[in-house]
């Protein structure tokens, strides 16, 4: 299987030439054979969007953006970041897989960061569920950026089955790590590993670069194997187009040697959060 990954800087507040360039990177991923490629976080709106979500919202069942998504996938299978209208006036921020014409499945970013120099939870509703879903390469759960960072949603795709994660991300880069790329690069790839070892899973993330109101997003987009093993990470700070051969035999590979899955009893986990939710409502 190849894998591509758009790490793009989007045009804040205009998703008409943000779709002309996931069209150019769609064309180009099918010129080099792949058979998914991921874009960003909000790819097809920019990150920094406050008073302009309800402007940019789309409802994936009416919008003629995505009857031309749903077009592209029929040849190859897609990730997008986008501003849903899910009902009247409650607007998310989702990410959408797309394949054979359709939308497989639509995830709705859980944990939306409102501290420092993130805003979302003023303009966004809160995603409900970790689920994982069919797609034609095994069974995938999607995250949206912040989502990543608590490893309990990676447990929950996890418990679900997941032998692929697809993180898309408009993470910032903040901190100098005395290496190449900031502090926070390198805690976002930590994560990689360490979901990617322990779920036996790959992971995939797509970060976005560019500059938005003084933040400028760090790029460093990675793959890692069943095995916590890097395949590919693009650099820091700059658009990158990366294209990468992953062998989904490796799943079963390193499930017969580290039995993870096999062992988990997420029944006890389930029970032992029963108790600790009630002990904090007392």
């Amino acid at each position: 299987m190849k894998v591509a990954i758009a790490q793009i800087a989007p045009h804040l507040g205009d998703v008409e030439k943000n779709f002309d360039v996931h069209l150019n990177l769609v064309e180009r991923a099918q010129k080099n054979k792949a058979d998914l490629i991921v874009f960003p976080e909000l790819s097809l709106t920019g990150y920094t969007l406050q008073d302009l979500v309800p402007d940019l919202a789309l409802k994936p069942d009416e919008s003629p953006i995505f009857q031309r998504l749903k077009q592209l996938s029929e040849d190859i299978s897609l990730v997008v970041g986008f501003v849903e209208e899910r009902e009247q006036g409650l607007f998310f921020n989702s990410a959408a897989y797309l394949s054979d014409g359709k939308i497989l499945h639509i995830h709705r970013k859980v944990f939306l960061p409102t501290y420092g120099m993130f805003e979302e939870l003023k303009f966004f509703g809160q995603g409900k569920n970790f689920l994982t879903f069919e797609s034609p390469f095994g069974k995938t759960g999607l995250m949206i950026c912040y989502d990543f960072l608590h490893y309990g949603a990676g447990y929950l795709l996890f418990a679900g089955g997941s032998e692929i994660v697809i993180v898309i991300s408009a993470a910032p880069g903040r901190g100098i790590s005395g290496k190449e790329g900031w502090e926070t690069s390198h805690m976002w790839e930590l994560m990689g590993e360490s979901l990617s070892r322990f779920s036996t899973s790959f992971v995939i993330y797509a970060n976005r670069v560019g500059f938005e109101d003084g933040k400028s997003f760090a790029g460093g987009s990675f793959i890692y194997n069943p095995g916590g093993r890097l395949l590919a990470k693009a650099s820091y700070g700059d658009e990158e187009f990366m294209v990468t051969d992953i062998d989904l035999d490796e799943i079963r590979t390193f499930r017969k040697k580290w039995p993870y899955k096999r062992d988990e009893k997420p029944e006890i986990v389930l029970e032992a959060l029963k108790r600790i939710v009630k002990a904090y409502e007392d």
